[in-house]
């Protein structure tokens, strides 16, 4: 049984009536400044791994809190959860809950491995809603690089059979209402359409290994479920994007972002893409008050 976030009020406790010379006394400040943090809470076990995220609230009694799911970028390897933790945990305090969530890497597991971890977190963080004060009928996923390729996937099958995993069972969509995606890759077999740093094709590139170490250009049978546009339709409400990218990314061509936002608008759906002048791969631009104020924005308009 994990210990509730929310604690019961301490019995009243007598003030202590020692002193020592020189001691100064000032009044205690009970209104709480900065949020809490829950770190490693395992949301499941697959591949022999436990699968760990870390939740961030803000101060305060909250409940019923809206609930962003963020995906940290990685080039699909192993994570590091504690990158944006500070950047998430102040973005916490304008009073969302969030959860930064580990999913597995693909040399352990393959797409869509991934989506299906974030999928998994999003569903053990709805059954312990009460328990961890959050509203998962307001939900965002939010990530970066590989984590924004992921949250788009998962944003983009919510409800599509193919993306769910054994163990889920059939609870039918997550009910995603906003996505936001930092500089992810969209078609990888398109990455060496523009230049880049790093060759986006053989088998030990971060996108071979996606696909199981194959070379990119050899197996489109692999490559079309990774892209975004395939599951893009007309006729078929998705919830809004937020796209943020670099003008001049190095490892993710901004292009990739603007691939996304044609499919979109060509099905008649709701994205907003902006373009950060000068901006390489992510780095402080994007954790400025500038581009967060305009995800809090979008945020607060979807989720509200």
């Amino acid at each position: 049984m994990r210990t509730p976030l929310r604690r019961p009020p301490l019995p009243p406790f007598p003030d202590s009536g020692r002193s020592a010379p020189g001691m100064r006394t000032l009044p205690a400040e009970h209104d709480p400044v900065h949020g809490t943090a829950r770190l490693g809470i395992e949301y499941a076990h697959r591949d022999g791994r436990s699968l760990v995220l870390h939740l961030l609230v803000p101060p305060g009694e909250r409940t019923g809190l809206p609930l962003v799911v963020h995906v940290q970028g990685s080039a699909w390897s192993e994570q590091e959860l504690g990158l944006n933790l500070p950047a998430l945990a102040a973005f916490a305090g304008r009073g969302y809950a969030v959860a930064t969530v580990a999913y597995r890497p693909s040399d352990v597991a393959p797409f869509p491995a991934q989506v299906l971890d974030v999928r998994a977190a999003v569903r053990f963080l709805a059954r312990h809603a009460e328990e961890f004060g959050v509203d998962p009928g307001r939900l965002a996923l939010w990530g970066d690089s590989s984590g924004g390729h992921t949250v788009v996937l998962a944003a983009l099958t919510d409800g599509d059979p193919a993306f769910v995993h054994p163990d889920e069972g059939e609870d039918g969509p997550l009910g995603v209402r906003a996505a936001v995606d930092f500089y992810g890759p969209t078609d990888i077999a398109a990455m060496s359409a523009e230049p880049s740093a790093m060759d986006h094709d053989a088998p030990g590139s971060p996108e071979g290994l996606l696909l199981g170490g194959h070379r990119v250009s050899e197996r489109p049978d692999l490559v079309a479920p990774t892209v975004a546009a395939t599951h893009v339709r007309a006729g078929v409400e998705l919830p809004p994007f937020l796209v943020v990218h670099g003008s001049r990314d190095r490892l993710v061509p901004f292009g990739q972002s603007v691939l996304l936002a044609h499919a979109l608008q060509r099905a008649g759906q709701r994205v907003d893409l902006v373009r950060l002048e000068g901006a390489d791969h992510g780095g402080p631009p994007f954790w400025s008050d500038t581009v967060l104020d305009l995800v809090d924005a979008f945020l607060r308009e979807h989720l509200a």
